[in-house]
């Protein structure tokens, strides 16, 4: 989070610096060229700063710089007073006084990928600021080369142009509606999608929905995917054949939740999914992307919906133990669909001789008391399994990058790995080379486990393979009550005093063997490992049957669960 605030900051400062320095240099001496650079430099860094900061109003940073380029623009021309030049100063005040009203005005628009319709405007309304960054730009180039006014006048109307029917369009939209409804509207009604997947969340975020993609496509009926931020419609539309749909208001989500659907799925506890929930018509149902012991994995926010798919008992027992009241007829255990490809290895396997373990810590969270992370006390891990012989996947969280210290901490575990791999040969396998991998492929190469609190630990269990858990905190005997995963792994305490003795059970006699068959049965279900899938597919394809969706059938159909043994 730090991080992410430090590049604000610092794409802040770049652009509005070198948006004053390019037009004092322009304006206050005779450094034209050097000025113009400037000016060209400046603009790259509100467009970065746009990247980092979507709502950004770059309005006073433009107007300088388009002043100073214009400024250097009659200064090379040294022709006296130019009417080409005058007029496209006028347009390109028009443009940039317009440009951040047709932005925002263009992201309370509908946009949409993998459907056979078009939403242009709403696209090149997101894109004008970019656009006339380019057209400042190559003013200053067209400077620098003395090229006559009437070329920087020709390209200003071009963009001047776009920007005049992006207005129109917006306009039409806005006050002259279609009475058949939106293109979008009309194109989903003739997709007939019968459920939907809402996801909104923290940029970076994709994998909550990537994970379930696969699976709500094996359902077999039409769906569709609404993402509330816009910077998730390409990568998610790139991981799936289903519409995918940025619906920015309330009001567009009436437009986009037509008649055919029955149910809404979701995958975290976003606090825009109560914008889906008012839609009573619809059966809503919480996936979940993970499950583990942490915090938020029991959040009281579960009882909105009609139903909760739990992977195993364990998950119900959790929101018991967190004092959370919710109806049992609420929950179905549906196993971890995201587990079916992991190799099992049924037979425990002792006094491992170089090993491949799998360390993957967890990032701070948004709240201390969500911060399991044990990246600061990682080092003394990682150099003993190497003293070892293991071969080390290192996969960190995807949001380790956003806290500086953890970001630093990471690199040296990096460092300090491809030391050991120069050194010994040893193909460790982190950084980049790590995020390419999935999760089950890292399972699948990997002998032991060694994770912070997290979701990981659940999925780990599938294999039947031995793993250790890191206490971050200060619970002491009380971490296992907190975190009953744990019980069936071995704990490593903050303080690595037991370091040597977890490692030794991990790897050499593995006596807890037999407790993870127990524990997986009640984290995971007990189903078949052929057609484990099939489980949360069959329960899904309930849910979009009218009949059994009916509120009076709910509770006879509710799964039952027992205590934890």
């Amino acid at each position: 989070m730090r991080g992410e605030l430090v590049r604000k900051l610092t794409a802040r400062g770049l652009a509005t610096g070198g948006a004053v320095l390019a037009f004092l240099v322009l304006a206050l001496t005779g450094a034209t060229a050097w000025g113009l650079c400037l000016a060209v430099a400046a603009l790259a860094a509100t467009v970065w700063e746009r990247r980092v900061r979507p709502g950004a109003d770059n309005v006073a940073e433009t107007t300088l710089i388009a002043a100073g380029v214009l400024v250097g623009y009659a200064r090379q021309l040294d022709a006296g007073f130019d009417p080409a030049l005058a007029a496209t100063a006028l347009v390109l005040l028009g443009l940039v006084l317009l440009t951040g009203p047709l932005r925002q005005a263009g992201n309370l628009e509908i946009r949409v990928a993998n459907l056979p319709v078009r939403t242009w405007v709403p696209q090149a309304a997101a894109m004008l600021g970019d656009a006339v960054a380019a057209l400042l730009g190559l003013l200053a180039l067209a400077a620098l080369a003395g090229l006559p006014a009437a070329v920087a006048l020709a390209a200003t109307l071009l963009v001047g142009g776009v920007a005049a029917a992006v207005a129109l369009g917006l306009a039409r939209r806005r006050f002259r509606p279609s009475p058949a409804g939106s293109a979008v509207a009309r194109a989903l009604r003739r997709h007939q999608p019968e459920f939907v997947l809402h996801f909104s969340a923290p940029p970076g975020s994709e994998y909550q929905v990537t994970m379930w993609l696969p699976y709500l496509a094996r359902i077999g009926r039409p769906f569709v995917v609404m993402v509330r931020e816009p910077e998730f419609l390409a990568s998610i539309a790139a991981a799936t054949t289903a519409p995918v749909i940025y619906c920015p208001t309330t009001r567009s989500m009436d437009e986009v939740l037509v008649p055919s659907l029955r149910v809404a799925f979701y995958v975290n506890h976003g606090a825009k999914n109560s914008h889906c929930i008012r839609f009573t018509q619809l059966t809503h149902v919480q996936l979940h992307h993970g499950d583990s012991d942490k915090a938020p994995s029991a959040n009281p926010v579960s009882a909105i919906f009609d139903r909760i798919f739990v992977a195993g008992a364990a998950a119900i027992e959790r929101y018991a133990r967190a004092g959370i009241d919710i109806p049992a007829e609420k929950f179905v255990v549906v196993g971890r669909p995201q587990v079916e490809a992991i190799e099992v290895r049924s037979r425990p396997a002792r006094a491992l001789t170089n090993p491949t373990v799998l360390y993957t810590p967890t990032w701070t969270g948004h709240n201390a008391d969500a911060d399991y992370c044990s990246l600061p006390v990682a080092e003394p891990l990682l150099r003993r399994l190497l003293d070892r012989g293991a071969t080390v996947i290192l996969r960190a969280h995807p949001y380790t990058a956003q806290n500086p210290a953890s970001a630093r901490q990471l690199a040296r575990l990096h460092d300090l790995l491809a030391a050991d791999r120069t050194r010994t040969g040893r193909a460790h396998v982190y950084g980049a080379a790590a995020s390419r991998l999935t999760l089950t492929d890292c399972v699948n190469r990997a002998d032991a486990l060694v994770s912070d609190v997290s979701g990981v630990v659940s999925d780990w269990l599938y294999s039947g393979k031995p793993y250790a858990v890191t206490d971050m905190g200060t619970d002491g005997d009380r971490f296992v009550e907190r975190f009953p995963l744990a019980a069936a792994g071995y704990v490593l305490r903050r303080d690595m005093a037991d370091l040597d003795d977890v490692l030794t059970r991990l790897l050499d006699t593995d006596p807890l063997a037999e407790a993870r068959w127990v524990t997986r049965r009640r984290y995971l279900g007990d189903f078949p490992v052929d057609s484990y899938a099939e489980v949360f597919l069959a329960a899904a394809r309930r849910e979009l049957d009218p009949a059994w969706t009916a509120p009076a059938q709910r509770a006879a159909v509710a799964v039952p669960f027992t205590s934890a043994t």
